[in-house]
C-alpha cells in the first residue's frame, strides 16, 4: 500500500502532463483503492470550459475504465501553482459518489510541504445523495 507521500509524489509527477493552456493551472491527482491499486490523472482543458476535465475526475474515470471495483480510499491532489489545491465542487460530489460509507481521505500539500488530510465529509458535509 502506497504512503501518503508516495501518492502525493505521483500527483506531482502527473501534473506535468496537464493540458491547461487557458488557465495555466496544472493539476495532478492520484487515487488509492482499498486493494492497493492506484490510478492517476491530470486536468485537461478545452476552450469551451464546461468540457474541461479535472484531474480528480480523470483519475477516477481511469480507475473505472480499468475495471476497478474496490472502494476508493484516498486521493492526493497537487498543483505547482498553489499549495492546498482543494477539489472543486464538482469533484467533491464525484468523490462523495464513491464514498461507500467510509470517509474518503483527501491529501493536499501545505505551504511548508506538510501533507494535509481532510475527509470528503468534512469538505462536502451536505452532499447530494439519492439513496
Amino acid at each position: 500500500m502506497k504512503t501518503n507521500e508516495e501518492l502525493l509524489n505521483i500527483a506531482k509527477e502527473v501534473s506535468k502532463n496537464s493540458y491547461s493552456p487557458y488557465s495555466k493551472f496544472p493539476v495532478g491527482a492520484c487515487v488509492l483503492y482499498e486493494n492497493g491499486n492506484t490510478y492517476s490523472g491530470c486536468n485537461i482543458e478545452n476552450s469551451s470550459y464546461g468540457l474541461s476535465l479535472c484531474a480528480e475526475r480523470n483519475a477516477i474515470s481511469t480507475a473505472i475504465a480499468a475495471g476497478e471495483t474496490s472502494n476508493l480510499v484516498k486521493i492526493a491532489i497537487y498543483s505547482p501553482k498553489s499549495s492546498k489545491c482543494y477539489p472543486c465542487g464538482a469533484c467533491r460530489q464525484w468523490l462523495q459518489e464513491f464514498e461507500q460509507g467510509q470517509d474518503i481521505q483527501i491529501l493536499l500539500e501545505s505551504d511548508s510541504g506538510e501533507i494535509l488530510e481532510y475527509g470528503i465529509n468534512e469538505l462536502l458535509p451536505h452532499s447530494f445523495n439519492l439513496v
